[in-house]
């Protein structure tokens, strides 16, 4: 359904104008994220963050970043421009940390909470942050670049090491006095132009590099989930904004750029968010009846896991309407299951977004995400794609080319590194590397990223498409394709498969190539299934890196010809 005109047309909420570079912006709205977060103070006592041992209301939250934010600036002595790394599990007070930093003018960097010591070094290096605030699970993996740098650290959880022997500049939240409930944050002067975070990539294929974005785009990375939830209501034929506020389970990590995409929809209208310090199926159902979760957001392979748990337990998910995915490609059987198990109650959605978008730029959702689920959907209004062929000449409808994107929330670089940025873009428009096809006046379908690709005989293969005939096996709970070098062929197709749990024992990776061949093309059949566990990172990316150098590790170059 196309709703250009009730939302984007001229005085519309979501209407756009274009800047000085010709790519588009909304014409009102925030063009800060201080701007963004101000307004919720409003909200007042409703419950907005809900953890494992603590929950805050919308004027305690607001009122705890104020106090961060003051202390940052009048204690501490920081200085917009100054970095704040973040580094900890989905505690509520990640989010204080984070909007403490943007009341402030500091820069935020979100942190992978699950880098190593060596990878968290290689961050803290490269970024140089004057105060760490942490959980005290990561207090020891930091605590060296910290004494070596100078730099402060906020210890929150802080229990996990003890307090003992950790020097000065540290300091535990717990011990702060209590927020002022009517306490402004610190005046500062916050900048559309300024630098509001730096998002490190996911490093899957070489050193992360961090992508900086303003505050002007991620004062439109925070409203492009507005206008999708806006078109999904009148989509269902419904008012936006009608009807009571959301219950978001959230299952993504809160340093990954799908997370502020659902924890901004939420934060607009007043919606309380659930969270998991980790994620356990079993968990999640529980959260789900306990709290009356409305909206689960997640990455793929957590919301199939959700669904095999309710079918194991005979949970109805009464409360749930609303499932999306995000982070990485949704398999094809995930919204088939949805609908035969529930109808037309959840409303799935899928969509597209990167690091360097600030988070989900493009939405399929209703009725269009359940008849083509492999769509990405279309873009947000301050949002333009193009799919480019190798010269950057637009190609028509129904060619597969690279997706270049560009508007208002997408980063302006990469921190310190000219070269990576002048790589990545060209002439306003961001390269995505991910190969697109463009249908039905705009809507966006992602076919594969173009480094897993597999060129097998001089035919291209679609790692993603091969992943979609296997996901389709009644017995098949998770896979990965990659492609390994072939002495004659260029490039194979090989495959990992995890199946469910209790599969019949005539699964074997033999059968699953069978299956896939009455599905697709020979020249795309895997010429080996393997069965086994496909790694993940936490934002659900498969490591196809390391599932590549373990079978050849194990077959060699020659593996596949010669039976080994």
């Amino acid at each position: 359904m196309r709703t250009d005109g009730v939302l984007t047309g001229p005085g519309a909420p979501f209407a756009v104008v274009r800047g000085e570079d010709g790519s588009p912006r909304y014409a009102d709205g925030p063009r800060t994220l201080v701007e963004f977060v101000e307004p919720v103070w409003a909200f007042g006592d409703r419950v907005f963050l809900i953890g494992e041992s603590a929950s805050y209301t919308y004027r305690e939250f607001f009122a705890a970043a104020c106090a961060l934010a003051r202390r940052f600036a009048e204690v501490y002595g920081l200085r917009p421009g100054d970095r704040a790394g973040i580094a900890m599990r989905n505690h509520p007070e990640w989010q204080i940390a984070f909007w403490g930093a943007q009341l402030a003018g500091l820069i935020a960097v979100p942190l992978n909470a699950w880098w190593t010591e060596a990878e968290l070094t290689y961050a803290l290096d490269d970024c140089a942050p004057a105060v760490l605030l942490v959980d005290g699970e990561r207090l020891s993996a930091v605590d060296g670049w910290r004494r070596g740098s100078g730099a402060r650290a906020v210890v929150f959880d802080g229990e996990q090491d003890g307090r003992d022997g950790w020097g000065t500049g540290v300091e535990w939240y717990e011990d702060f006095e209590a927020p002022d409930p009517y306490g402004a944050p610190p005046a500062v002067e916050i900048r559309p132009e300024d630098d509001a975070t730096i998002v490190y990539t996911s490093g899957t294929t070489g050193r992360p590099k961090g992508a900086v974005a303003t505050q002007l785009a991620m004062a439109g990375a925070a409203t492009h989930p507005r206008y999708h939830a806006a078109a999904a209501a009148l989509a269902r034929g419904t008012l936006p904004g009608m009807g009571p506020a959301p219950v978001t389970l959230m299952t993504y990590p809160f340093f990954h750029v799908a997370a502020f995409t659902a924890l901004c929809s939420a934060m607009a209208v007043g919606g309380t968010l659930v969270l998991l310090r980790k994620w356990d199926a079993e968990r999640a159902l529980a959260l789900i009846a306990e709290h009356g979760v409305t909206h689960y957001a997640g990455v793929p392979a957590t919301a199939l896991g959700l669904l095999a748990a309710a079918e194991r337990h005979g949970s109805p998910l009464t409360t749930l309407t609303h499932l999306a995915t995000g982070g990485a490609p949704a398999p094809g059987d995930l919204v088939a299951r949805l609908t035969a198990r529930h109808g037309r109650r959840i409303e799935p959605r899928n969509g597209y977004g990167l690091t360097e978008t600030g988070g989900g730029v493009l939405a399929n959702f209703g009725d269009e995400c359940r008849q083509e689920p492999a769509c990405v959907g279309r873009p947000a209004p301050a949002v333009e794609t193009r799919i480019a062929g190798p010269d950057g000449r637009e190609l028509p409808e129904g060619e597969v080319g690279e997706l270049w994107l560009r508007g208002q929330s997408l980063v302006r670089g990469y921190w310190r590194d000219e070269r990576a940025t002048a790589e990545a873009f060209r002439d306003g428009w961001f390269r995505t590397g991910d190969l697109a096809v463009a249908r039905d006046g705009g809507r966006i379908t992602v076919v594969d990223r173009i480094t897993d690709m597999v060129i097998r005989g001089g035919e291209n293969v679609y790692c993603a498409e091969v992943e979609s005939a296997l996901h389709e096996h009644p017995e098949v709970e998770d896979a990965a394709v990659f492609g390994v070098p072939d002495p004659v062929l260029g490039e194979q197709v090989v495959a990992v498969v995890r199946l469910r749990a209790g599969a019949a024992a005539e699964v074997s990776g033999e059968a699953l190539r069978r299956y896939a061949g009455l599905r697709l093309a020979a020249f795309k059949v895997p010429a080996r299934v393997a069965l086994g566990e496909v790694p993940r990172s936490p934002t659900g990316k498969a490591l196809k890196r390391e599932l590549r150098e373990a079978f050849l590790a194990e077959h060699g170059v020659d593996g596949l010809r010669s039976g080994g």
